[in-house]
């Protein structure tokens, strides 16, 4: 009796240990098949491991995800220095499922502000040769918003030390300039800018005085210049209504056959041109005009041979020819 309660007692004892050693490996499976799901990796799949190689990875940390255009495809395994070189080799596992031609990129970027950093897949479909299991991707580091501030604010803090050097110069050169002379002259020149201001004031009110004195007789002065203005309009409607382009016609074309006579007479045509051109009949009027006037002289001192009266049948004197003196 005694035999059979202690065996029983005994089974009853390796069965509770059974069960509890059951649970607790159901435990770690389970806390390992959740752990992998949530860094985005399963048991139940095969896994290839892929390496790239960075100059820095500052903010890249083990169990980092992988991801292509968001989605998370693997995680980050190791981070170590490359065999006899300063490089960083990153090694991180895809899923076997997911293939990408060898060409495409491992990009290291800034995955949030606080300054982790991510590695992002770029496929590039221009290769045939699909990834194999241990291969090496092209690396490429894309800029954080760290990175962009920092190459932004060095220029600026150059510019801002050279614009502080000139400031201070500037300065120093200010004091050297403005001693107690200089001070005593620049607070004169200040008065001086100031009474000039209290003066265009003065002129200023004295201005709004006259024109408000004047007011009635710039109204009556404007008034006036308004009527000239309407004058002005209706003697141009009277000057537009008037026959002024016959007027013109008429008298464009005097002047054109004005200048036919003058260009004929140039030209030696007609008695007046022939008079300009000819110096024949120049000279022949200018001897006619001698000869007269010998004429008329004889006349004046011979009378007696162009006039004479015979009652007793005298014979007329013969003509004597006048020569020229």
């Amino acid at each position: 009796m005694l035999s059979f309660e202690s065996t029983k007692n005994a089974q009853l004892k390796l069965t509770n240990e059974i069960k509890a050693a059951l649970i607790i490996i159901g435990g770690i499976f389970l806390f390992l098949l959740g752990f992998n799901f949530l860094n985005g990796t399963s048991l139940f799949k095969h896994e290839n491991i892929h390496h790239a190689v960075y100059d820095n990875v500052e903010g890249l940390q083990l169990g980092t995800k992988v991801t292509v255009n968001g989605l998370t495809v693997g995680k980050v395994s190791t981070i170590d220095f490359l065999p006899n070189s300063a490089k960083i080799l990153v090694s991180f596992t895809l899923r076997s499922d997911v293939q990408f031609p060898n060409t495409s990129v491992a990009e290291l970027y800034e995955a949030s502000l606080i300054g982790g950093k991510s590695i992002a897949i770029q496929p590039d479909y221009t290769s045939a040769r699909i990834l194999q299991d241990g291969d090496t991707l092209v690396t490429a580091v894309k800029p954080g918003l760290t990175d962009v501030v920092t190459q932004q604010i060095a220029p600026l803090q150059q510019q801002l030390e050279r614009v502080l050097v000139n400031a201070d110069s500037l300065f120093t050169g200010i004091n050297a300039v403005l001693n107690q002379e200089g001070r005593d002259n620049l607070s004169t020149t200040i008065a001086d800018l100031s009474n000039t201001i209290n003066s265009i004031n003065g002129v200023a009110a004295s201005m709004d005085q006259l024109l408000d004195n004047q007011k009635g007789n710039l109204t009556t002065t404007l008034d006036n210049v308004a009527k000239i203005s309407a004058n002005v309009n209706q003697l141009s409607d009277s000057l537009a209504k008037s026959n002024i382009k016959q007027t013109l016609i008429a008298f464009e074309t005097t002047v054109s056959r004005l200048n036919s006579i003058l260009l004929d007479m140039g030209q030696g045509k007609g008695s007046i041109g022939k008079l300009m051109k000819d110096e024949s009949i120049y000279n022949n009027i200018e001897a006619s005009t001698k000869e007269i006037e010998l004429l008329i002289k004889d006349l004046k001192e011979h009378p007696k041979r162009y006039v004479h009266f015979s009652l007793f049948g005298k014979k007329e004197a013969p003509y004597e020819e006048i020569k020229n003196e």
